[in-house]
């Protein structure tokens, strides 16, 4: 039907131009940004998996860190307990030579010196230990149960309670200072047997921690790069496919823009029928 006053064609091509330039747009941000999704428009439910994933994936980045952390600071205890161990063997090799019948009163009086000296080495690496200025072994850091967040969520704590060793190595310790080498050195010896035990129950327990806390370190890698891939695949543009859809749009925009044109002769039809 022809019609001064509804141009049919020019409506249905302003529509089809007007959608068009819609979708060309759409591309044209999603190229520029790089983004499949832009805003909640794009799509509302890949955008809120995307933003728990990113979430997710920030989080274990930071429990990444924690355990690093926390290995650094069981490892600044096992140096400490490294040179404790070291001192203690010595105190044992200074019994174990004052306890033979060749020493002389002098040989012990300096083998005691020594001795005495040692103790005080002690109490000095068990009172000023330190990690991030914080105390680490007497009344310190982990004289009380230490949890590590090892994960985004709140529950994913790992608890690391050393103190029950830490306690029997003070005391083992406080009762080798106390030893005389001089009238009691074979005592001596057995309290220094004591001491490098509950050392090395104490050692132990912190390295089982730390291989632990390695291995959550390795797997928190893998999940985030699982992670972080997936989250890719919602909100990362398909280059090569968005590429094609703006070409697509832009002959459609071209066409459509042509046809809107043209759609504007057909008034001057009506005109050639009233002449």
């Amino acid at each position: 039907m022809l019609s001064l006053h509804t141009n049919a064609a020019a409506l249905s091509a302003q529509n089809s131009v007007g959608g068009t330039q819609k979708s060309l747009s759409t591309s044209m941000t999603r190229l520029g940004t790089g983004f499949r999704v832009n805003s909640a428009m794009d799509d509302a439910a890949g955008l809120q998996i995307a933003t728990r994933l990113e979430a997710q994936t920030r989080g274990m980045a930071v429990a990444q860190r924690n355990t690093q952390n926390g290995i650094s600071m069981m490892q600044t205890a096992e140096g400490a307990f490294t040179e404790i161990t070291n001192i203690v063997l010595r105190m044992k090799d200074l019994a174990t030579e004052a306890a033979n019948g060749s020493s002389n009163a002098d040989d012990k009086t300096a083998m005691d010196a020594e001795y005495d000296a040692l103790g005080l080495e002690l109490t000095n690496i068990m009172d000023n230990t330190k990690f991030g200025g914080q105390a680490l072994l007497t009344g310190g850091t982990l004289a009380a149960a230490v949890n590590f967040q090892i994960g985004a969520d709140a529950a994913e704590v790992m608890t690391v309670d050393a103190s029950a060793n830490l306690t029997a190595v003070g005391t083992a310790i406080t009762a080798l200072k106390g030893g005389d080498i001089t009238a009691a050195a074979t005592a001596a010896m057995t309290l220094a047997d004591t001491t490098i035990t509950a050392v090395g129950t104490l050692r132990s327990q912190l390295g089982a921690a730390s291989n632990r806390l390695e291995h959550v370190y390795n797997n928190l890698g893998n999940m985030s790069t699982n992670t972080s891939q997936a989250r890719g695949r919602i909100m990362d543009v398909d280059y090569a496919t968005e590429t094609a859809n703006m070409t697509s749009k832009q002959m459609l925009m071209q066409a459509g823009t042509s046809m809107l044109k043209q759609s504007s002769s057909m008034s001057q039809l009506v005109m050639s029928l009233l002449q």
